[in-house]
């Protein structure tokens, strides 16, 4: 199944974002967001995407932020379709990143490959939000809190 979406379109993809502890892989936490979702990074062969270059800075600090950030991980997983079949990478999640008050980025955990291997330049406002966060706190981050600044007090937890 191939999922694609115009950048800075609304998210919709699954109605609840549900973040697993990084460190066990087990423990989770979901909840019906009250900030919009706005999709980048949803590409897919044959369809146009922007592309240019980013600064490095960037994509250090989302190669970062993926390493403490699970979001929506599912069983399955998506392969890179712009790639050929036999060097393809996987993925099986998405990343949330806070924008102007009231907004989050939906990205795929793909988007760093998207960036590195195919040239694709997301919206500055996305860029601009990544570069924003302040990852030492978010990768000092320990269950039961998550590394995305949003998360309601009254959202469910799975702690066992």
């Amino acid at each position: 199944m191939r999922v694609f979406y115009e950048d800075l379109s609304e998210y919709d993809y699954q109605d609840e974002d549900s973040f697993t502890d990084s460190e066990s892989g087990f423990y989770a936490l979901w909840y019906r967001p009250a900030y919009a979702r706005l999709n980048v990074g949803w590409l897919e062969a044959g369809k146009p995407y922007s592309t240019g270059t980013v600064p490095t800075e960037f994509v250090e600090k989302l190669k970062a932020v993926q390493g403490v950030q699970w979001v929506n991980v599912c069983l399955g997983v998506h392969e890179c379709d712009l790639c050929p079949q036999e060097e393809a990478p996987e993925g099986n999640g998405e990343m949330r990143i806070p924008g102007e008050s009231g907004i989050a980025y939906a990205a795929p955990f793909l988007i760093t490959h998207y960036i590195t291997a195919h040239g694709y330049r997301p919206p500055q406002v996305f860029i601009d939000a990544v570069l924003a966060v302040d990852l030492d706190a978010w990768a000092a981050t320990r269950w039961p809190d998550v590394p995305f600044p949003w998360v309601p007090d009254d959202a469910e937890r799975m702690l066992e």
